[in-house]
């Protein structure tokens, strides 16, 4: 899970850093405090979300959400001092999927964070290739190469996180959000259970598995999917 952070108050951005160090430890975090930078690292990092002020030292985060869209539908967050109706509408019409006005409670924060990552996980458009596998989020059909793959719509959840991810982690609880909507204390062992029928379907050797592989702790991650499925 890759956050880019969009702010120019540095107590802010460790209020806001702090918030993820509690409520979402693994996330990776890139920040910066300029809205043409904000561009630039949107289309060379690929977050998972923007976290965005509209109060930016060059460029207006109205600014930055017009120029993001041209380009990606990355989920963007605003956060900002500026409540009134007029600019929450705004900043919705421009393409913001969320507008969270400050101050607001680190636990209000992460919680709106992880709905809206989870809403983006379960309505995703367009199809995902990567190698042999193609997988298309609206019908929930996955190929690998020509062949059908027939998915429960509980895999076709996690395999569509996992091409997102690819070839980066998708972490348990990310996993475990879009799925059910929580963490809960049996998750990992349930995951496994999804994992392991994902496998049967596509691994060439499901017992020994080099596609779908497990990061001991952390979750799990797509590789080879050129050369060994």
């Amino acid at each position: 899970m890759k956050v880019l952070l969009v702010e120019d108050d540095s107590g802010i951005t460790e209020y806001i850093c702090f918030a993820f160090g509690i409520g979402w430890p693994n996330c990776q975090i890139i920040t910066t405090n300029t809205g043409e930078q904000a561009i630039e690292l949107t289309e060379q990092e690929t977050p998972d979300i923007v976290i965005l002020d509209i109060g930016l030292p060059d460029i207006s985060g109205f600014d930055v959400i017009k120029e993001i869209r041209q380009f990606s539908d990355v989920p963007i967050l605003i956060t900002s001092v500026r409540d009134s109706e007029q600019d929450i509408v705004k900043g919705i019409q421009l393409g913001a999927d969320e507008y969270v006005v400050k101050p607001f409670g680190q636990l209000e924060l992460i919680a709106r964070i992880k709905a809206l990552i989870r809403r983006n996980s379960h309505n995703l458009r367009s199809p995902i290739v990567k190698g042999t596998l193609s997988f298309n989020p609206i019908s929930g059909e996955l190929f690998n190469k020509s062949r059908r793959i027939i998915l429960t719509k509980t895999e076709s959840i996690i395999i569509g996180i996992l091409l997102k991810n690819s070839p980066e982690l998708a972490t348990f609880s990310e996993l475990s959000e879009a799925i059910w909507g929580e963490e809960y204390d049996g998750a990992i062992e349930a995951l496994r259970v999804y994992i392991n029928r994902l496998r049967s379907k596509i691994e060439t050797d499901h017992q020994n598995p080099v596609v779908i592989v497990t990061k001991l702790g952390k979750g799990y991650c797509l590789e080879n999917v050129s050369s060994k499925i």
